[in-house]
């Protein structure tokens, strides 16, 4: 089978209004892809950056090998970005997607994330007692869709390294 592998770090964030983040991450492929070796997913530390600092560092690695028999479904990852405040709760700071490069090499990427803006209801519960809106069915962060009707707003970005090897793509006609 075509072989793929994807060797990198989530390097850090910012432009988040909120301070003290972690980041919970996966890979998503088509049916036609299977996980050879490593993990398609996980959650980065939480880093409490000093104060004045503009961004967080997180340098999360990344390793994730794939078999492939066809480029239908080619891996994209999502994110979602959360904050912890000095008491322990967490709250939701943004999602994003981003599909991986398809051609071989290293390869800085930046995903801009977003917000569910919510109702004026939402927005004003979330100012006195906290907890911003979420998406009820978390697939729409990487799926095709509806999408388009959410009402969001800007938040950060996610800056990754992702070195990306490719393997009998020619040898198996799956061309890249």
């Amino acid at each position: 089978m075509a072989e793929l592998h994807i060797v990198g770090e989530i390097v850090g964030a910012s432009g988040f209004e909120e301070r003290n983040l972690f980041c919970k991450w996966g890979v998503e492929a088509g049916s036609m892809w299977d996980v050879v070796e490593g993990e398609a997913g996980g959650q980065t530390h939480c880093c409490y950056p000093p104060e004045g600092e503009p961004s967080v560092v997180w340098s999360h690695p990344v390793d994730v090998h794939y078999a492939a028999k066809s480029l239908v479904g080619w891996p994209k990852m999502w994110f979602q970005v959360w904050h912890m405040d000095e008491h322990g709760l967490k709250d939701l700071c943004g999602y994003g997607f981003c599909h991986v490069p398809t051609g071989p090499g290293m390869h800085e990427v930046e995903v801009c994330t977003w917000c569910p803006e919510g109702t004026p209801l939402e927005k004003l519960q979330a100012f006195f007692i906290g907890g911003k809106p979420r998406l009820k069915y978390e697939e729409v962060i990487h799926s095709p869709g509806d999408r388009f009707r959410l009402a969001t707003r800007a938040a950060g970005v996610i800056k990754l390294q992702l070195g990306v090897c490719v393997k009998d793509f020619d040898k198996y006609n799956v061309a890249h």
